[in-house]
């Protein structure tokens, strides 16, 4: 429910570049390689960024979407947007935004994404993209997701670069060669998970000591808020100067999809309401918590808001 659709609130902008209609489906005790049954599918607008806009639209906020949509079937995005009050300026390319199917098995705790290669942009709609973006008078920018295919690796880079330059704050959710190249650029926050930070830093992450000088090392590049999340053990949140490890309680998860892209959007709104690093984490702790027990009763979510810890 869009608590607040003509708030007064600053805009948050979230770029897509390749989003999905995100079908999952909920098959107990997953056996690969023999018919199983779902008990229950829904199907949705997604992709990292249209998550983020979501998840603060719900609660009041201003937002934008901005990437690309298939215009074969761009009416799924259309009026998932109109719904949450999202203004849409997204670039549509010709055929259908891909589909990705997100199998969750209950039991085992256990998520399989299987994702398709999205719709490949040609220069013009990359610089249609690029005049959008420009034109956006945001307060934040939240850039998220994969590049499909044929956009250069160094995109986020340069739009990170383009952002700062007009005094618009960034946040990235990305991984690989992108966020290797994002990271001299400087993003405000980077949000990546136990492998994605492995992965950047280029050697395992035992234990949190490993984790915390790994955050911190980005942090010394000119990242300003350093945000990895570690599952059930909650997340770290790092700047040059602070750390704050948040853990959630001890909860039965249904289904982690899209948890990570509330954590981000938590980040986003304590910036904007000036919080401190100790409160950022807690609210995106409990943004992430929201999607983590979606469908629990008012009053087992209040308990278990009431249950993230920080230390």
């Amino acid at each position: 429910m869009v608590l607040s659709p003509f708030s007064h609130a600053p805009v948050v902008a979230t770029v897509t570049l390749n989003p999905a209609i995100d079908r999952t489906l909920v098959v107990e005790d997953l056996k690969p390689g023999s018919v199983n049954r779902a008990r229950w599918s829904e199907e949705r607008a997604g992709g990292k960024g249209v998550n983020v806009a979501a998840a603060l639209a719900e609660r009041g906020q201003r937002c934008v979407a901005l990437g690309f949509l298939g215009a074969d079937n761009a009416e799924v995005f259309e009026r998932f947007f109109s719904v949450l009050g999202i203004e849409d300026r997204c670039v549509r390319l010709p055929g259908a935004t891909r589909t990705g199917l997100k199998v969750v098995d209950p039991v085992r705790g256990e998520t399989t994404d299987l994702n398709f290669p999205g719709l490949t942009p040609t220069a013009a709609n990359l610089a249609d993209l690029r005049r959008s973006l420009d034109a956006v008078k945001a307060e934040w920018c939240v850039l998220a997701g994969s590049l499909p295919p044929g956009v250069p690796a160094d995109y986020y880079a340069e739009s990170i670069r383009r952002l700062r330059a007009r005094g618009v704050r960034v946040g990235l959710d990305t991984s690989g060669e992108s966020l290797r190249q994002a990271v001299p650029a400087g993003p405000d926050f980077i949000k990546p998970n136990l492998h994605e930070l492995a992965e950047l830093v280029g050697r395992p992450l035992p234990d949190t000591a490993a984790v915390e000088a790994a955050a911190s090392e980005l942090c010394a590049l000119g990242v300003g808020l350093v945000v990895v999340s570690c599952g059930a053990d909650g997340a770290v949140f790092t700047t040059a100067t602070q750390r704050v490890w948040v853990k959630p309680p001890i909860i039965a998860v249904r289904s982690t999809v899209g948890a990570g892209d509330a954590m981000v959007a938590g980040v986003v709104a304590a910036q904007l309401e000036g919080l401190s690093l100790e409160e950022t984490g807690r609210r995106a702790t409990q943004y992430a918590l929201g999607i983590l027990l979606r469908g629990e009763t008012p009053e087992k979510l209040a308990e278990a808001m009431s249950g993230v810890r920080v230390a």
